[in-house]
């Protein structure tokens, strides 16, 4: 298999020639996801001869200055097996191939001076990546906009990628998108969530919906509850002043937990078609009822033991405040009311410095009737239960009731599944491939709308005016979180799945 592929199979169209025009060219992010990104594309051939790269940066870059530099960067990548691209070697074709469409230009993200030098630059496709702190948002599209650069034709199409956070709250989320909405269409923008790039993620629409056994019993007759847990394992290393002002509730629920929601529990669309998917995903997240502390559970990691190590209080973290309320897990039980969904509650959990890494959703179903087998042990067997995994090991695990060997009934239960790497070649990916992609050929279905983002954000505003000046709860650090997320649980009969088990 290449070093660099994103889609194994062959018929998948080239996306049309384009320039990405990347704000924040410097940053981070172009470093470690974007170029990687690019490079499996490349090596999948699903870039057109005429796809180019220009990048915009306060600093003063040259293009070779920059070529050399994600180059050293892309080399480290091979060195390092914690980066999220890693390879044995960077395949110089591929990389060649990305390397000689890098241009950059120095410009100021608010000076008009930048827009008008970027619309003396470019022509044709366009698709610009907005790389940057969330405060640059706005007054990029703003000035995009004034410079004619969102203006479409019938022969080219101008598209806007924003990365989260997509606003702190209902009323700043409504804010921008009125700000963005006035300098385009809501097409022409494509809110980016890279957890919808992960091919376990997409897989959960065809869990469920191509599989004639398992739809008709995904709904309340048949599922007590459904448990849906981000848990980290790694603290907030060197992000404290981001982390700080934002919290594990904004940072991880109206984005990523909440995308997860939308797989699992949407109603089937009518087709794959983008609207009818988001039409689908709108709903669900409308239908969610806001969220009151009382169904909530904020906690902050002290010390503790991680891997054998030990590792400090998120207070003692670079750039976190000694006196910090800003929570680094949360706990919410949620309701959504709708006739597929009413009375069966959704538990979800996020944090870092937890017990185990671990992305995964978990179907509850009821219990049968224990009637038939109250003499072969019935009574404290475990309902069934279906985890859908997407991290650390992608595939599906489900527990069952079979009988023990022996000439008496007697149950007991087993687990049963697949893992993706036991039927697929494994493609290196950094979970952006896909998305650009998908980007560059116009298909919005793994992108969120503006109703959509403003549902997310109301259904946990009452949650963040209730949390300003309130405590958190402490857990150490390698545990599973706060005692009080456990009660959460424990005063509806439930409990947490294990972050260690199976």
């Amino acid at each position: 298999m290449p070093d660099a592929c994103v889609h194994d199979t062959p018929d998948t169209p080239q996306a049309p020639p384009c320039t990405l025009v990347i704000f924040g060219a410097g940053g981070d992010l172009t470093k470690r996801l974007l170029m990687p990104a690019l490079y499996n594309l490349a090596g999948g051939g699903l870039l057109a001869e005429g796809f180019s790269v220009l990048g915009v940066d306060h600093n003063p870059l040259t293009d070779e200055g920059w070529r050399d530099d994600l180059t050293g960067t892309m080399d480290s990548f091979t060195k390092d097996p914690s980066a999220e691209f890693h390879a044995e070697r960077i395949d110089p074709k591929p990389w060649g191939f990305i390397r000689d469409r890098l241009h950059v230009m120095q410009g100021d993200f608010a000076d008009e001076a930048t827009y008008r030098d970027l619309a003396d630059r470019l022509s044709g496709n366009v698709v610009f990546y907005l790389a940057v702190a969330a405060r640059f948002f706005g007054p990029v599209v703003e000035g995009l906009g004034k410079a004619g650069l969102l203006k479409q034709t019938d022969d080219a199409f101008r598209r806007v990628v924003i990365e989260k956070p997509f606003g702190s709250d209902l009323d700043s989320a409504k804010t921008l998108n009125r700000t963005i909405l006035a300098q385009a269409d809501e097409a022409q923008f494509y809110r980016i969530d890279h957890f919808l790039g992960k091919e376990t993620v997409q897989s959960i629409m065809a869990i469920r919906f191509a599989n004639g056994m398992l739809e008709p019993i995904w709904r309340r007759e048949y599922v007590d509850h459904i448990e849906i847990t981000a848990a980290e394992t790694i603290g907030v290393e060197e992000r404290g002043g981001f982390y700080e002002p934002t919290g594990a509730l904004r940072d991880m629920v109206p984005n990523h937990l909440f995308q997860l929601l939308c797989m699992v529990a949407m109603e089937p669309p009518n087709s794959f078609d983008a609207e009818a998917v988001r039409n689908e995903k709108a709903k669900l997240v409308q239908a969610i009822r806001p969220v009151t502390p009382e169904n909530a559970v904020r906690g902050q990691y002290s010390a503790g033991q991680e891997g054998g190590h030990a590792v400090p209080a998120y207070r003692d973290e670079p750039d976190v405040a000694k006196d910090s309320r800003t929570e680094t897990y949360v706990a919410l039980k949620l309701e959504i009311e709708n006739w597929r969904w009413a009375g069966v509650p959704f538990y979800l959990r996020t944090g870092k410095r937890m017990a185990g890494r671990r992305t995964e959703i978990a179907v509850h179903f009821k219990p049968p009737p224990f009637t038939l087998f109250r003499e072969a042990g019935g009574a404290d067997l475990a309902p069934n239960v279906m985890r859908l995994r997407i991290d650390p090991e992608p595939g599906s695990a489900t527990r069952i009731n079979v009988k023990r060997p022996g000439p008496q009934m007697h149950l007991a239960p087993v687990e049963t599944g697949f893992r993706y790497g036991d039927f697929f070649d494994p493609a290196p990916t950094v979970g952006y491939e896909t998305l650009l992609y998908d980007c560059m050929m116009g298909d919005p279905t793994l992108f969120q709308r503006a109703d959509s983002i403003e549902a997310s954000w109301a259904a946990v505003d009452p949650l963040l005016k209730a949390w300003k000046d309130a405590p958190v709860a402490f857990y150490a650090a390698g545990s599973p979180g706060p005692e009080e997320a456990d009660a959460l649980l424990a005063r509806d009969g439930r409990a947490w799945l294990p972050l260690d088990e199976g």
